[in-house]
């Protein structure tokens, strides 16, 4: 390998490991932001919580890698011509693409990385990772009783407390209302102290209360409409409650129960159930289609339709149909007889219209469903591709702009990185909603940065400075003084 090409690769290989990371740093950050409130305050483990963070983490690195590569590859080039090493390079009878390569290569090399993680490694990660999550949201939140205000966090009890020891565990002026056997607040329980702690195993909380009074309304069965019960108050020294607590911790999901998800799929999985999607919607058709055949009579000619139901109903339509006297079936008067037969008839109606309603709703659902393992199946190549792509996009743009570090290459990395992020979240939506074919909408950025990519290195192989900060300011003082120079003319 030659010396030059080792020295691109250190001037690339350190701003990437660096934007990887505090890509994946931001993202982590935006996701801990999103669910900060299912995590905080319900006693998880820190074991849990880095377990989480890394399998969101992993599940990140799709969106990491094509902007740190974009942002790498626009900060060694843009190194490279702020210190003018980039044209001693040129001099010296080195093209453009003789100098990126090395990067080509190793982009090449983490697009194939990048399509093995997205294939192999990503649905396990999301499997783990939408099971935890689902485990984590859906925790109650750890015992807190609070001074001054209601706990209602057990099922079937409200507690109050009015001071709280939180280092011994002391509890004063206590009330607990009681309902959980369902039949409203018919227990209320005061007591003067108490004491809170767990049992060994930590599934029960034991409550012993001292100095107290028990209140219960004492219903009569089968007594019914009472405007009055009966009532009865217990005085107490000690009392123990005992509150199951295991609804409090958390039970791990079995992931299994995820693993249909189409994020969750390999390629090859993805092709199945798409065969077994397209399999069972073709069998539902079928059976619609028997189904409303069975139901109604479509005829090619009104004429035969009609006397095949004079043929088969005559006395309906007798009552109804005035005109059935053309076919000598007498009209009848009967209005009660008429009202069951519209009645009946209108009953059929609606539920053959619900029918239709949910077969179409189902119909739809299995069509949504195709579609959405279709996209699955295109971003597991479209992401590969788009680590090719961003590089061809910074690399040329680094060396237009010849300004290295984070300010100026920054700013346009995360602007050709939102066109092409907004570009994808485009494609894909309309692509889900059946608008357009998946593969039009997942392909849709990488269309649209392809030209832009091509234009981008044929400028910078010609040393186009379209971007430079110098030519740029250059133009504008250029355009401000002749705005000047014409406004004082038109003033004298």
């Amino acid at each position: 390998m030659k010396k030059i090409h080792i020295f691109t690769l250190k001037s690339y290989i350190a701003p990437f490991i660096l934007t990887f990371l505090v890509v994946m740093f931001i993202l982590l950050m935006q996701f801990v932001w999103k669910y900060i409130d299912d995590l905080v305050g319900k006693g998880l483990e820190w074991t849990l919580i880095a377990e989480l963070l890394w399998y969101t983490s992993a599940s990140l690195v799709p969106m990491a890698i094509p902007l740190a590569i974009l942002l790498s590859s626009i900060m060694t080039f843009g190194n490279l011509g702020e210190y003018y090493e980039l044209v001693a390079l040129k001099s010296a009878g080195l093209s453009l693409f003789k100098i990126m390569q090395p990067l080509i290569v190793l982009s090449m090399v983490l697009s194939v990385a990048a399509f093995y993680f997205s294939n192999n490694i990503l649905p396990v990660a999301n499997l783990e990772m939408g099971a935890l999550l689902w485990d984590v949201t859906e925790q109650k939140p750890s015992l807190n009783l609070r001074p001054g205000i209601f706990y209602n966090g057990i099922d079937g009890y409200s507690i109050r407390v009015e001071k709280k020891d939180t280092e011994l565990g002391t509890l004063e002026g206590i009330q607990i209302y009681d309902h959980s056997d369902r039949m409203g607040c018919n227990k209320v329980i005061t007591a003067r102290t108490g004491k809170m702690e767990s049992s060994l195993d930590e599934r029960y909380l034991i409550l012993t209360l001292f100095d107290g009074t028990s209140y219960e309304e004492i219903e009569a069965y089968p007594i019914q409409r009472r405007e009055a019960f009966a009532h009865r108050r217990i005085k107490f020294q000690k009392q123990e409650i005992i509150f199951d607590m295991s609804s409090f911790k958390l039970e791990r999901t079995n992931p299994d129960l995820f693993k249909e998800h189409e994020r969750m799929l390999t390629i090859s999985q993805l092709e199945d159930a798409q065969d077994t999607l397209k399999l069972r919607l073709k069998e539902k058709r079928a059976l619609i289609n028997s189904s409303v055949n069975s139901r109604y009579f479509f005829g090619s000619h009104l004429d035969s339709a009609r006397l095949d139901t004079v043929a088969l109903n005559q006395k309906t339509i007798g009552l109804l149909d005035p005109e059935g006297e053309n076919y000598g079936i007498p009209f009848s008067s009967n209005q009660e007889e008429r009202l069951a037969i519209i009645n009946n008839a209108t009953n059929i109606a609606r539920h053959n219209k619900a029918y239709v309603t949910v077969s179409k709703n189902d119909l739809n659902q299995k069509e949504e469903s195709i579609i959405k393992h279709k996209v699955e199946w295109h971003r597991k190549f479209t992401l590969s591709f788009a680590c090719i792509l961003l590089f061809f996009v910074g690399a040329p743009l680094g060396a237009i702009i010849r300004k290295g570090g984070l300010g100026m290459p920054g700013v346009m990395a995360v602007m050709f990185f939102l066109m092409f992020h907004l570009l994808s979240i485009f494609g894909e939506k309309t692509a889900k909603a059946g608008i357009i074919e998946p593969y039009v909408g997942m392909w849709l950025a990488s269309a649209v940065f392809l030209p832009l990519g091509i234009f981008l290195t044929y400028q910078a192989s010609i040393d186009s400075s379209m971007f430079s900060i110098d030519s740029m300011w250059g133009s504008v003082k250029s355009k401000l003084k002749l705005l000047f120079s014409s406004s004082v003319a038109q003033t004298e």
